[in-house]
């Protein structure tokens, strides 16, 4: 048979027709072929219609924006946890204990009080390490020679000259924020408060002393507390 003689091979519609040449027109042997025919190459169809149309392109966009948003939200929870722990410091409907043994004093920035902070004669407020129920947590530090303390402060709820007590008022929940020499004065209602004798009533309409707050020193020289205030917090209780 010549060279120029019709390939009879039967094409699909039934017509005799000269072999195609591959997507890319250059006709080279197909090795994924069924027994390397010798056919034009030819990429496997299963590929073509997902990585060559345009629509596959939008899918591995969309597949990428659901990805990123499924990585968003396993951010935004996991800060999840640390935001609701935030919760109990401006709860305040919170009733659980404001002091517990061993929670260390802090000021209005969070700094631990050291046994030197203040001198005999000066007071400072300070809240409890975390601040549980921010209506009752202000506490006012004082501190007095050891010897200007009277009976009626148990020498346990006191350390190098230290005394603690809660500063809200037990008339109307004012807080108690100005001094009268040794005296302790809330500014809404007059009521007096002497340190030095426990917190008790010297004045005004107050019914009850103010609450104090037993501490100690820990061992790296920090005040803590050993309890919560012995006595219910600002207006109302016995």
């Amino acid at each position: 048979m010549g060279d120029d003689t019709t390939d009879q091979r039967p094409t699909a519609e039934g017509t005799d027709a000269a072999p195609s040449a591959g997507p890319s027109g250059d006709g080279e042997p197909c090795d994924a072929c069924p027994e390397n025919d010798d056919g034009p190459a030819v990429e496997p169809s299963i590929y073509r219609p997902f990585w060559r149309d345009a629509r596959a392109e939008l899918k591995r966009r969309d597949y990428a924006k659901v990805l990123a948003t499924v990585g968003g939200i396993t951010a935004i929870g996991s800060l999840a946890a640390p935001v609701a722990g935030l919760t109990r410091v401006f709860d305040t409907k919170y009733q659980g204990p404001v002091y517990e043994d061993g929670i260390p004093l802090v000021d209005e920035v969070g700094e631990r009080i050291g046994e030197d902070r203040i001198a005999p004669g000066e007071q400072l407020t300070v809240f409890p390490e975390p601040r549980p129920g921010i209506e009752d947590a202000p506490t006012l530090l004082v501190r007095f020679e050891e010897s200007a303390y009277g009976e009626e402060v148990r020498d346990e709820y006191t350390v190098g000259g230290y005394a603690a007590f809660s500063k809200v008022c037990t008339h109307a929940g004012c807080m108690v924020a100005d001094r009268d020499g040794d005296v302790l004065v809330c500014p809404c209602h007059s009521g007096r408060f002497d340190p030095v004798t426990g917190g008790r009533v010297v004045g005004g309409p107050a019914p009850r002393s103010l609450p104090q707050l037993p501490i100690t020193l820990s061992g790296d020289g920090y005040l803590v507390a050993t309890g919560d205030f012995q006595g219910p917090i600002g207006p109302g209780g016995e």
